[in-house]
């Protein structure tokens, strides 16, 4: 699911009508489709006029992302191919950090969000001078920086990571003890994963922090959550095997220990698709951004997927095929990041890419 195997380019109107509606008639309304196919030929259009590439994240809604992405994927892929793209400028369908990743790798290219209301949770809650105040109080512990997080922090890190490679980069490092954030989630579900301990901060009612280091630990993490994964719980898992006993369910490592402990599959959004595709179970239910679970649906549809998520990002759902089309018509909503941040936030977006 990382590249669109079809020109669509080519297509007329009705040619793309015709291809989302056989991918996507028992998901997005048929009068729908023709709107979606007419703007997603504009789109199309100016892609060829602009020179331009288009990644989209497998978060995007369906109709946006069965029509005009080159690239499809999550995080790591979609970092890959930015720094492969051989075109003036780049299109991310996805959130401002993704963007800036894309430009962290392309200095030279026009890098174009759809909307500068795409945020994230997890980048938010974590800056610059929060990981220098780290390195403060746990001197020569390297620092691993989820992908998930603006370019200032990343340039303050040691290395990233993708929720795909997360153990690997953790293992790569000769050290008895690893700060890895800003996720509190994915560092802990990672060191249950490697057999680790972890640490992570208490609050303080003035937006301080502060540590219990009075045990053993290995892993230092960081409080921050992810606002769609956070919200399933246990008791949701109980809820639909209660239902559906045969039914597999799959959860992001963006969830909390206790949902992936209660998971029969916990990966990245690219592991969840591969397990789908190669996996003969009876029915499936994912536990994570639920446009993807509609993606997945109509890239598989001799599969059953189960319809019980109601949790969508409200970053991801800010860029529409509307949006899309007037960055590429206007140019706007251009990524910048200044180069002295970018040069120590390129070091370490390579080491991640290196690593795989």
């Amino acid at each position: 699911m990382t590249m669109s195997t079809i020109d669509r380019t080519k297509m007329s109107v009705d040619e793309l009508y015709e291809d989302m509606k056989a991918h996507l008639s028992d998901i997005v309304p048929e009068p729908e489709l023709r709107i979606k196919a007419e703007l997603a030929y504009e789109i199309n259009q100016l892609k060829i006029e602009r020179n331009a590439v288009i990644l989209g994240h497998n978060y995007m809604e369906p109709a946006l992302y069965h029509a005009i992405p080159d690239f499809r994927g999550d995080s790591l892929q979609l970092s890959r191919q930015a720094a492969q793209v051989d075109a003036d400028v780049i299109v991310f369908c996805g959130v401002e950090f993704m963007a800036e990743t894309a430009k962290i790798l392309n200095p030279t290219k026009t890098v174009l969000i759809p909307s500068d209301k795409a945020g994230c949770s997890l980048a938010e809650s974590i800056t610059a001078e929060d990981v220098r105040e780290l390195k403060r109080r746990f001197p020569g512990v390297p620092v691993v920086t989820y992908v998930n997080t603006y370019a200032e922090v990343k340039a303050e890190c040691d290395v990233c990571c993708t929720s795909g490679n997360a153990r690997a980069v953790m293992e790569s490092f000769d050290s008895d003890t690893i700060i890895f954030l800003p996720d509190q989630y994915l560092a802990s579900n990672v060191a249950a994963e490697t057999g680790k301990r972890i640490i992570v901060p208490t609050v303080l009612p003035d937006g301080g922090f502060r540590y219990d280091t009075s045990g053993e630990y290995d892993v230092i993490g960081w409080h921050g959550r992810c606002e769609v994964h956070e919200q399933f719980t246990v008791e949701d898992v109980a809820n639909v095997r209660a239902q559906f006993p045969d039914v597999t369910v799959l959860s992001h490592p963006e969830c909390s220990p206790e949902v992936v402990a209660a998971s029969d599959f916990s990966g990245s959004t690219s592991a969840m698709i591969r397990f789908v595709q190669e996996s003969d179970a009876p029915r499936y239910l994912l536990l994570t951004e639920c446009a993807m679970g509609d993606n997945i649906a109509a890239e598989n549809p001799d599969k059953e997927m189960l319809r019980l998520c109601m949790v969508r990002c409200p970053h991801m759902n800010q860029i529409t095929l509307e949006d899309t089309r007037d960055a590429l018509k206007y140019m706007r909503y251009q990524i910048e990041v200044p180069e002295d941040i970018r040069l120590r936030a390129l070091r370490s977006v390579e080491r991640m890419l290196a690593i795989g």
